[in-house]
């Protein structure tokens, strides 16, 4: 923890910012398809971010200095999706067919989620969850599903058996890494034993939610499923 949060905030800036730039450098220079870099800046953006949490201080006022990274970041997503500014590499990494006004459907519903989780479930394990079945559960299932041949989904014909197993493994093991980290920095709010079951079932709630068939708006109702059974089950 840094005494400053202005100082945590500058650092969590910088660390989400780098990072942002290393895959939008990443896929310029064709390490990754479009498809790729934008489930690897999914995935790895909010472990990160979750993370840099701890390096803000308890006060409750520490969370609206931490909302402003994803808030700024989410406004840049708008005025790229707008055209109002121009960044190539933005548009590379994170459109899967090239074209600005893709920003304004998934990664700025991303961006968005993280401001409001931010706010409202600061340092709290039913907010970790949500962000961490987003990331690594929502983020994996696509990259599992394009890179591996399974059956389709019954009532969902883009969705495979493997992706929406990733969801729920993805989602386990994001959640868990996150929160034990939490334990050992002794910022849980509950003992790591107890979290572990809930965090599994909420999982596979969510691998179900994400399986419905409904294009570009799993950013949005995998977290908010995820904190609406979390409050059911952790309370």
């Amino acid at each position: 923890m840094i005494s400053s949060n202005w100082i945590a905030f500058l650092l969590t800036l910088v660390i989400a910012v780098a990072w942002l730039r290393l895959v939008d450098f990443a896929a310029v220079k064709g390490l990754f398809n479009a498809r790729t870099s934008r489930k690897i800046i999914h995935i790895g953006t909010g472990p990160i971010f979750v993370l840099c949490w701890q390096l803000f201080s308890d006060n409750s006022s520490a969370r609206y200095f931490a909302a402003v990274v994803p808030l700024g970041i989410s406004i840049q997503f708008l005025l790229i999706g707008l055209g109002v500014l121009k960044d190539d590499a933005s548009v590379q990494a994170m459109s899967r067919n090239g074209h600005p006004s893709e920003i304004l459907r998934g990664p700025l519903i991303y961006g968005i989620a993280f401001v409001i989780v931010t706010i409202l479930y600061w340092k709290n394990p039913i907010g970790i969850i949500a962000l961490m079945i987003l990331c690594g559960g929502d983020g994996l299932a696509d990259i599992v599903g394009q890179h591996t041949e399974s059956a389709l989904l019954p009532w969902s014909k883009k969705k495979t058996l493997f992706g929406s197993a990733a969801v729920f493994l993805g989602g386990v093991i994001f959640s868990l890494v996150i929160l034990w980290i939490y334990s050992i920095t002794g910022s849980l709010q509950y003992a790591f034993t107890d979290i572990i079951i809930p965090v599994i079932v909420i999982s596979l709630l969510c691998m179900l939610v994400e399986s419905l068939p409904f294009a570009d708006i799993d950013n949005a109702t995998v977290p908010l499923a995820a904190i609406l059974l979390g409050h059911l089950i952790i309370g």
